[in-house]
């Protein structure tokens, strides 16, 4: 099952029917048993499409994150920020039993499905982070997955890990969509995460990583999250990448970022 989200109402997808649903995207996200509300929902025949422009799967919920969850982004993390003397910093925090979580954007801030994301002006280096999403409820309990992009300032983060926030939180660094996927049981290690970026029609970069390479579990890095935070509307929280561009490239203006995760489907922006 799928929940589309729109200015109007909410869709949601099953066997390639819609159905509108009453209840806001807050309240669905907290409902107590909402595979089951869902499932109940499916009355009728349902129409075969909807003609609603599709918004970022986010209400009043907040967007988190975690990083060097994968081999792979710890290894670009020390190699950006090892003359700035914070080389061993991420390699520490791979191998510990705490995560790095941080903020990463208020829904308002959030992009959703074509619509632009943005490179900081004052950055050199800017790459897409292409992510598996978890959608948490209020309890702290993963209700659904969506695709994000955690687009980063390299440079920035390079320069000097303190500058974290700055490198990660901007207006148009965070992409969601372009549904929130209601699954009754966890994505396999299987899941494939694939990045294509495009530049001028031409194939610029492209990448490919799956959860299975991914070091903690989902439910770990909620329980560190909700640890002393709380979350009265849920929240979002993007777990990591495992795909990183080459050290050479960085994001222009007019670049069409696509993310595929293919049990959700695709989430494609363009550059500003």
């Amino acid at each position: 099952m799928k929940l589309h989200r729109t200015a109007r109402f909410v869709v949601l997808e099953h066997n390639g029917r819609f159905h509108p649903l009453a209840d806001s995207w807050d309240a669905l996200v907290n409902h107590a048993e909402l595979p089951t509300f869902l499932r109940a929902a499916m009355q009728g025949d349902g129409a075969s499409r909807f003609d609603e422009d599709v918004l970022a799967p986010i209400g009043s919920q907040e967007v988190w994150a975690a990083g060097v969850t994968y081999l792979r982004s710890r290894t670009a993390r020390m190699e950006e920020s090892q003359d700035a003397g914070g080389g061993t910093f991420y390699d520490r925090v791979y191998s510990a039993e705490r995560p790095e979580l941080f903020f990463k954007a208020q829904a308002w801030r959030v992009r959703g499905p074509d619509q632009p994301i943005r490179v900081r002006r004052d950055a050199t280096w800017s790459v897409p982070e292409p992510e598996l999403a978890l959608c948490i409820n209020m309890h702290g309990q993963i209700i659904g997955y969506t695709i994000g992009n955690d687009v980063s300032s390299r440079d920035i983060e390079g320069e000097n890990p303190l500058y974290l926030p700055q490198a990660k939180s901007y207006d148009g660094s965070c992409a969601l969509g372009p549904v929130m996927l209601v699954a009754e049981s966890p994505l396999g290690p299987e899941t494939a995460i694939e990045l294509t970026i495009r530049r001028g029609g031409a194939t610029a970069f492209e990448g490919a990583t799956s959860l299975a390479q991914l070091k903690r579990k989902p439910e770990e890095l909620v329980g560190y999250l909700f640890r002393e935070l709380s979350f009265p509307d849920g929240c979002v929280l993007l777990t990591g990448t495992g795909i990183i561009p080459p050290d050479e490239f960085s994001l222009q203006s007019g670049d069409a970022v696509e993310i595929r995760i293919p049990p959700i489907g695709a989430l494609r922006n363009m550059v500003e």
